[in-house]
């Protein structure tokens, strides 16, 4: 017998709380992190691995010194009990490499604590393909070794 689970009514609050979050998120609101971590949050991407409110805050603030125009446009939202996934497109411009809009797709899962706070948020994204193959030289390189790897 399956017993018919309850959806806590906040669950489906805190998940478009999160898209809002994202897509609204700019240099000069990114100080409101903790409106939506937890104390303790702990953040995984490509490139970092950091616990804390202030070493997440930290990284959104480094993401707007490194690139130019940073903006999220979420495309799917699955929400199940306190699990929330996101797939999004992240656009930038990076000079000097390129003045053009770059785009990475890429999904977040979100836990949430009880109070609808994320307590932790891991980004899935391929570095390689959405990143490293956009860079003049470095592109070129990963280019050529995705080429290689298929023949």
């Amino acid at each position: 017998m399956t017993i018919p689970h309850q959806e806590h009514p906040d669950h489906a609050a805190h998940a478009s709380k999160l898209v809002r979050f994202f897509e609204t998120l700019t240099r000069d609101n990114a100080a409101q992190v903790a409106e939506v971590y937890a104390a303790d949050a702990r953040f995984k991407d490509p490139f970092n691995e950091v616990q804390g409110l202030e070493a997440i805050q930290h990284l959104f603030a480094h993401m707007f010194k490194q690139v130019k125009d940073p903006h999220f446009k979420v495309t799917a939202t699955v929400q199940q009990r306190e699990q929330v996934f996101l797939t999004w497109d992240f656009f930038f411009r990076m000079p000097p490499f390129s003045a053009a809009e770059q785009c990475i797709h890429g999904a977040t899962h979100f836990h949430l604590a009880e109070d609808g706070r994320v307590i932790y948020h891991r980004d899935y994204w391929d570095a390689a393909e959405e990143l490293y193959e956009k860079l003049p030289l470095v592109g070129l390189f990963m280019r050529g070794l995705k080429c290689f790897a298929r023949q």
